[in-house]
């Protein structure tokens, strides 16, 4: 593109692991339950699946085999969004967002049951002031039985042994808005994983939970582990995963960058619409705390992928965005989102240009005007995909020396 600086591109070097049918590995992992009369199963129940609103490699085909396990046991099963406040916080904009994800009545065989309605089901102190009640989506709660589906990863806010997964599905896609807002407004960073597990404990105790199946994918966004757990193994489905799902998450190559240009940002591609654990700002939207990695300048946003409907939830952490993202942007979902997670800041709006030119010039400004070619300029599609990348001339002997070591190829 004219006036840019001149780019290179890299092709880095992930781990392949992969499930070829996860379909079957599905089916594999919830006969090895062995759910029956002993685990208070029998012909004819009812058992709510949930879905949430993440892009998950598919998924769509993991749900239909655990609609048709249960099936063959005789049950009924029905498919719940469980995704707190996503889709614009109403039972439409819900369903709506599964049928982007392939998940519709047709294709599970099954009702999809969607509602922003819950019901109390106890209540949960957090310290000697403060108590809360646990809200749990009300078709869920009128089922004979739950069964959880979710990926584990590491969670764009929070730090602890448990953090995106079986739990979190549990207790804040279920709880919907009111309670997805009220977890969010109640837990400090450091108590995350300790209120997931009382809150887990108090609903596991009301409900028939059947149990869960894990996720875990590659750097290539494929399926790499499904594992499967009876209800008094979802925490350390949940714990385990996630040390595999660390390991497994793709990263960037180098550890100081001065512009990350990404094109897009989404509710599938995470949470908070671009990876916080990929670009280095998991604990400060605006720089990488002490000891994390990588140290990322500026961010620039060029774009929103189209799953994501208009929610730009995490363009506040963005110092820079072109101006057609604005136009993109459905700011009452936004601002929604951002809210019910008690992460304002995310949907506040950054500095925007017509041209990824004149956000590189601003750039170049904030850094005491280092001339534009000797930025370091790190161009992505998103922070789900991260095999190839555009690099700014500057990388190039950072690149050769990685290049050396095997990690990364120059192409």
């Amino acid at each position: 593109m004219s006036g840019l600086p001149e780019f290179f591109q890299i092709r880095q070097r992930f781990e392949r692991r992969e499930i070829e049918n996860p379909a079957e590995e599905t089916a594999r992992q919830l006969d090895a339950l062995r759910l029956g009369a002993s685990a208070g199963v029998r012909p004819g129940q009812s058992v709510a699946i949930t879905a949430g609103s993440r892009g998950i490699a598919n998924i769509a085909a993991i749900t239909q085999a655990t609609v048709r396990h249960f099936q063959r046991l005789g049950l009924m099963p029905f498919v719940v969004p469980a995704m707190g406040s996503h889709g614009g916080a109403t039972a439409e904009g819900q369903i709506a967002l599964l049928e982007k994800y392939g998940i519709t009545e047709e294709s599970l065989g099954c009702p999809i049951r969607s509602s922003m309605q819950t019901v109390v089901l106890g209540s949960l102190r957090i310290d000697e002031r403060l108590e809360i009640p646990i809200h749990f989506d009300r078709f869920a709660s009128e089922a004979d039985h739950v069964f959880l589906i979710n990926r584990v990863k590491p969670h764009t806010r929070f730090a602890g042994p448990i953090e995106s997964g079986l739990l979190k599905m549990l207790m804040i896609g279920l709880g919907k808005e009111e309670g997805a807002s009220l977890y969010h407004r109640a837990v400090a960073d450091d108590r995350f994983s300790v209120v997931v597990r009382q809150t887990a404990d108090s609903l596991l105790s009301r409900l028939s939970v059947l149990g869960g199946l894990g996720i875990v994918e590659n750097a290539f966004d494929r399926t790499a582990i499904l594992r499967a757990g009876g209800p008094d193994e979802l925490a350390a489905i949940d714990t385990e995963l996630l040390i595999e799902a660390k390991r497994l998450l793709p990263r960037l190559p180098f550890e100081e960058i001065d512009l990350l240009l990404i094109d897009r940002i989404g509710k599938n591609i995470s949470g908070t619409g671009l990876d916080t654990n990929v670009v280095g700002r998991k604990f400060d939207d605006h720089k990488a705390v002490r000891g994390e990695t990588p140290v990322v300048r500026c961010i620039g946003v060029l774009g929103l992928t189209p799953e994501t409907g208009g929610n730009a939830n995490g363009i506040g952490i963005a110092e820079f965005c072109k101006t057609s993202v604005l136009r993109e942007m459905n700011v009452e979902e936004t601002r929604i989102n951002a809210i019910t997670a008690n992460h304002v800041s995310a949907a506040m709006l950054p500095l925007d240009y017509p041209t990824e030119r004149e956000i590189i010039e601003a750039t170049s400004r904030t850094l005491g005007r280092i001339p534009i070619e000797e930025l370091k300029i790190l161009w992505i599609t998103d922070t789900l995909h991260l095999e190839t990348l555009r690099c700014s001339r500057s990388f190039l002997p950072e690149a050769k020396q990685l290049a050396a070591w095997g990690r990364i190829e120059i192409l």
